[in-house]
């Protein structure tokens, strides 16, 4: 039953970053950066997860929400990453 239940909780996160990569593509468009400047990109989005701890050491219900949220931003720019990653791969083998 643990396990059913960490299963449908994992669902849900990866639905939160689905809809994060959603809002993201709707912003920006389709990125294909190479992926040093990726790396950029995440380091800023795990800088702004760090800022909310540092900031919020009480961990009071608002700013868990805050740091969560900063969390569900950084998997969804490492998922743009693989995306981008293996789209720029797949035209490499085309070409």
């Amino acid at each position: 039953m643990k396990l059913i239940d960490n299963l449908r909780k994992q669902n849900l996160i990866l639905k939160e970053i689905k809809n994060e990569r959603y809002l993201q593509d709707k912003k920006w468009g389709e990125q294909n950066h190479i992926q040093p400047y990726w790396m950029i990109i995440l380091m800023e989005e795990i800088g702004e997860a760090s800022k909310e701890i540092l900031e919020h050491k009480s961990m009071k219900k608002q700013s868990v929400q805050l740091y969560r949220q900063e969390l569900i931003q950084c998997g969804a720019v490492i998922v743009a990453m693989i995306e981008s990653l293996d789209r720029n791969e797949l035209k490499r083998k085309i070409l």
